[in-house]
C-alpha cells in the first residue's frame, strides 16, 4: 500500500515508532527513522533492513527548527521527494507525569511547548515542503484522552496517574490538525491524526484490570493494533480524508 513512498517518522525509534517503521517498510515504503536518539534510530533501521525492507536513520529534534530543516533538506536532495510524515516523538521533561497538585507553571509551560510545539514545528516544516512540492501527508498520534475527560478511578490505588500536560497537549494536536488540513486543503496537503487508546507497556496488573474493563475484547493494546489504520492514512486508499481523528481504543471512550 506504500509502494515507493518515503515516509518520514518522528520519534522513529521509540515504542510506537519501531512498530510504524517496520509496518511501513514491509508496505514497501521507505521509512525514515528521525529520532533525536541516532543510535536507536540506526537499530531500528538496521533490524528493518535485516528483515529486507528499506529505512534510513536521521537525526531530529523536533523543538529545533534547524533540525527539522536540515533533515528535510537532506531528504530532498537524497531521494527528491517526501511523501509523508508521522508526528510521533514524545519529547518531556524530567518532571512530567506528576499529580495536578504537584505540576509547576513552569513544568507544564516547557512540556507543552516541546510536545505540542514541536508537533506544530514539523507539520508546520513539512506541510510547506508539500506545498511546495505537489502535495503530502501528514499524520499526527494523538490520543483518546485528547479527546474525552480523564477515568480518574482506573488509576486508584497505583503510582498512576493521567498527566494534565498530557490532556492539554493531545486534545490541541487534534485541533492543530484540523487547522492544518482546513489551511492547505487546496494544495494538496492533508491532514489527520490517529488516537490510540491506551498500549500494553508493563502496566501493573490493577490498573489493568480496570482499564479493561471499560474496553471490548481487547482492552489495553499492543502497537500493531495501530498500525493498520497507519497505513491506511498514510496510502492513496485514504486520498480523499483529511481532518480527521481516528480512534482506536476497543471501545474504551464509548
Amino acid at each position: 500500500m506504500l509502494s515507493n513512498k518515503i515516509v518520514v517518522v518522528a520519534g522513529g525509534a521509540g515504542l510506537l515508532g519501531s512498530y510504524f517503521c517496520s509496518a511501513i517498510a514491509e508496505q514497501g515504503g521507505t521509512a525514515i527513522i528521525a529520532d533525536i536518539d541516532m543510535a536507536a534510530a540506526t537499530a531500528v533501521a538496521e533490524k528493518i533492513r535485516a528483515n529486507g525492507g528499506d529505512a534510513e536513520a536521521e537525526v531530529l529534534n523536533i523543538t529545533d527548527s534547524v533540525s527539522v530543516n536540515n533533515l528535510i533538506a537532506s531528504l530532498n536532495e537524497r531521494h527528491g521527494r517526501i511523501d509523508a510524515v508521522v508526528n510521533n516523538a514524545y519529547p518531556r521533561n524530567k518532571n512530567y507525569g506528576r499529580r495536578l497538585e504537584d505540576v509547576t507553571y513552569a513544568d507544564f509551560c516547557e512540556n507543552v511547548s516541546m510536545h505540542l510545539g514541536g508537533y506544530f514545528l514539523v507539520a508546520q516544516k513539512f506541510a510547506l515542503y508539500f506545498r511546495e512540492h505537489n502535495g503530502g501527508n501528514i499524520v499526527n498520534i494523538a490520543s483518546i484522552y485528547g479527546t474525552l475527560a480523564p477515568r480518574f478511578d482506573i488509576y486508584a490505588d497505583t503510582s498512576m496517574t493521567m498527566p494534565v500536560e498530557y490532556a492539554a497537549i493531545k486534545s490541541a494536536v487534534i485541533q492543530v490538525t484540523r487547522f492544518f488540513a482546513q489551511y492547505f486543503k487546496t494544495d494538496g496537503v492533508r491532514c489527520n491524526s490517529i488516537s490510540p487508546g491506551g498500549i500494553l507497556d508493563h502496566q501493573p496488573d490493577d490498573f489493568l484490570e480496570k482499564y479493561n474493563s471499560h474496553c471490548g475484547v481487547k482492552g489495553m493494546l499492543d502497537p500493531q493494533d495501530i498500525i493498520g489504520v497507519l497505513v491506511f492514512l498514510l496510502s492513496d486508499t485514504s486520498q480523499y480524508i483529511n481532518g480527521q481523528n481516528m480512534i482506536i481504543d476497543d471501545g474504551f471512550s464509548i
